[in-house]
């Protein structure tokens, strides 16, 4: 098991562990990891690993066995000997962008009522697809509408229900056909807003600016036609 400190901190940006193991393909597992693996639309960190006098590119990081995250070297290098403590930097410029655009991908669904089928978070562009039969004629009046959300600096937090718990809300999924691994216990929830003021909550494992004011300004790049009911909505930052 991989203690995921990217979801107790998304914005820790290096810290230190133990090589607990190297896989067969070439790739380092630590005991706790900053660095996010690959999986729900948002890519795996990259950044570096020190130790003694040696450092190592990290590409990506994916899922591994069960809980492990393995960090994936950019090319074939020695890696750090089992047992040794290294050093874990990401690349914290590129994270910042994905949570800026993960979360931005939260307020477009909000935005948009729509069943979600499926959605990429990018460095600086992101995009959903929506089950929605015509392309809305206004997309100056939608990009107005996520903007205000963005400046309203809504806090952006986190809450745990149970697989159980999940299953009697199943509003609470917006994408269609993604439900947690059943292997799962908790499913973590992202909120946005609080009280009154809370206009999203829904599952997701993605890291997340701690207030939508960090976002900043948002563009909807463009609206494509992905088949009979299936459109295609990419933002940009900035």
């Amino acid at each position: 098991m991989t203690r995921a400190l990217y979801l107790e901190d998304a914005y820790a940006a290096q810290a230190r562990a133990r090589v607990v193991a190297h896989t067969a393909e070439g790739g380092v597992v630590l005991d706790q990891t900053v660095f996010y693996p690959s999986g729900g639309g948002q890519p795996g960190d990259s950044g570096r690993l020190s130790w003694d006098r040696s450092e190592l590119t990290i590409a990506t990081a994916v899922k591994g066995e069960g809980d492990q995250v393995v960090l994936v070297p950019a090319e074939p290098r020695s890696l750090p000997p089992l047992g040794a403590h290294v050093d874990q930097r990401i690349d914290w410029e590129r994270r910042h962008r994905h949570m800026r655009m993960h979360t931005a991908l939260h307020i477009l669904s909000v935005i948009i009522p729509l069943p979600v089928t499926g959605g990429a978070v990018g460095d600086g562009r992101g995009r959903l697809d929506f089950d929605m039969g015509e392309v809305p004629a206004d997309i100056e009046a939608l990009e107005e509408l996520l903007n205000e959300a963005v400046d309203r600096d809504l806090p952006v937090s986190e809450d745990w229900i149970t697989q159980a718990a999940l299953r009697e809300n199943p509003q609470l999924v917006k994408t269609v056909g993604a439900m947690p691994p059943r292997g799962s216990e908790r499913v973590r929830l992202v909120r946005i807003g609080e009280a009154s003021e809370q206009i999203d909550l829904q599952p997701c494992g993605g890291t997340h600016v701690a207030r939508t004011g960090e976002i900043g300004h948002l563009r909807i790049a463009r609206i494509e036609n992905k088949g009979r009911r299936s459109r295609r909505v990419t933002l940009t930052l900035g």
